[in-house]
């Protein structure tokens, strides 16, 4: 009956708009389809966040990874492209685990540059015993259209993972490492300086259909001290319904001119399947 009434409006609007709209419509017919796409893997993120974990713990022997590339173009009335490449790389021998994670986007609109950014993460991780284990990494940002026009982080600690049972798992992971920035020549105060890390991922199943996730990510430096929070709730409120809630904070204890010390993000992705 759904499928009939919307069959009906997209029928009703052609006779109505006449060949222009058919033009419009017929020639971007996988538009809703692609968008749908993003969407469904932008929520999937949202709800394997439980996957997500400190160290080795969990991982697979060998290799795996996923690669994704997506780019399109129009011309015409407007002229624009955007590019989108993903990368999630691994290795894990018993022992020792690699990990590399990378994000980069461009986007051009008549001829403009309006976005170009990476994202990277590459993560060493030993285990030594069932709840400890050492971390050495490299993360940062290169984005010429914020404030922070590079930002690299490179650092090394111990990890220990204080509760893990079958229902909660809290680790909590910390080290020093040192801090390059690169800021808008606008600002003027680029800076290299020593820095700490400190880190705590959280999970609890409420219940069998219920979780809760908290994870908190600190790094402090003589310029600036960041402090990044995402708590979340994902709930199986049928088989064919499922929801997850969350939260995401962004604190700076000394933002750059022209910028608010928080960001507040509010998150919600609600699922339903027909099958």
């Amino acid at each position: 009956m759904r499928t009939s009434f919307l069959a009906l409006i997209a029928v009703a609007g052609v006779t109505l708009t006449g060949p222009t709209f058919a033009q419009g419509a017929f020639s971007n017919t996988e538009v809703a389809e692609d968008r749908n796409e993003d969407l469904r893997d932008d929520i999937e993120e949202d709800f394997d966040r439980d996957l997500d974990r400190f160290g080795n713990e969990g991982r697979q022997l060998g290799f795996d990874g996923s690669l994704s590339l997506r780019a399109t173009a129009t011309d015409g009335n407007t002229e624009n492209s955007d590019v989108g490449l993903g990368a999630n790389l691994g290795y894990f021998d018993g022992r020792n685990g690699y990990e590399l994670q990378l994000n980069y986007t461009y986007s051009e609109d008549d001829g403009d540059t309006t976005e170009e950014s990476l994202f990277y993460d590459l993560e060493y991780n030993r285990t030594f015993t069932d709840r400890a284990y050492g971390f050495a990494k490299v993360q940062g940002t290169v984005d010429e259209f914020s404030a922070y026009e590079s930002d690299t982080f490179l650092g090394f600690g111990l990890g220990y993972r204080v509760i893990d049972t079958g229902r909660t798992q809290w680790s909590l992971q910390a080290g020093p490492g040192y801090r390059v920035a690169t800021l808008d020549s606008a600002l003027d105060a680029d800076f290299e300086e020593e820095a700490l890390s400190a880190s705590s991922n959280f999970t609890y199943n409420i219940n069998e259909t219920t979780f809760l996730t908290n994870d908190t990510d600190i790094i402090s430096s003589e310029s600036d001290t960041v402090v990044i929070n995402e708590i979340g709730v994902n709930v199986a409120m049928s088989n064919r319904l499922a929801l997850r809630t969350s939260l995401a904070t962004e604190y700076h204890s000394d933002p750059q001119p022209g910028f608010e010390d928080t960001d507040n993000t509010l998150g919600v992705s609600l699922v339903y399947s027909l099958n």
